[in-house]
């Protein structure tokens, strides 16, 4: 699934493009625990979360994470924003929570990155 469908499927918008305009993001998680992101991820995968701090974007570079969903309108500062598009990962603000977000994606096709 491409960031421009995820940002259809979420109406969210994109504060932070992708700079690799065929990245295929194969698998979604949700999660405010960065720990539980590093253990539960899955390469090129979708993180949607609440946090906006530059800790996550670090945490999603380690993880292999290919893009960032902040819930609830939540807006990172611009450090976090600058680190996102230094880093070539791409940010998505939208007004759902966490668990209607992930379940639009889901029911969208795109799976947990947690195998079933």
């Amino acid at each position: 699934m491409t960031i421009k469908e995820i940002a259809e499927i979420l109406k969210a918008e994109i504060i932070v493009d992708a700079s690799d305009k065929g990245l295929d993001i194969k698998s979604a998680c949700s999660s405010d625990l960065m720990s539980s992101v590093l253990y539960y991820h899955s390469p090129d995968s979708l993180l949607i979360t609440g946090l906006t701090h530059p800790h996550v974007i670090t945490t999603a570079e380690i993880a292999g994470i290919r893009g960032i969903v902040f819930v609830l309108n939540k807006r990172p500062d611009q450090k976090t924003i600058e680190l996102a598009k230094k880093k070539g990962i791409p940010l998505l603000l939208t007004p759902f929570c966490s668990y209607t977000a992930s379940g639009k994606l889901y029911k969208a096709g795109l799976p947990s990155s947690l195998s079933e």
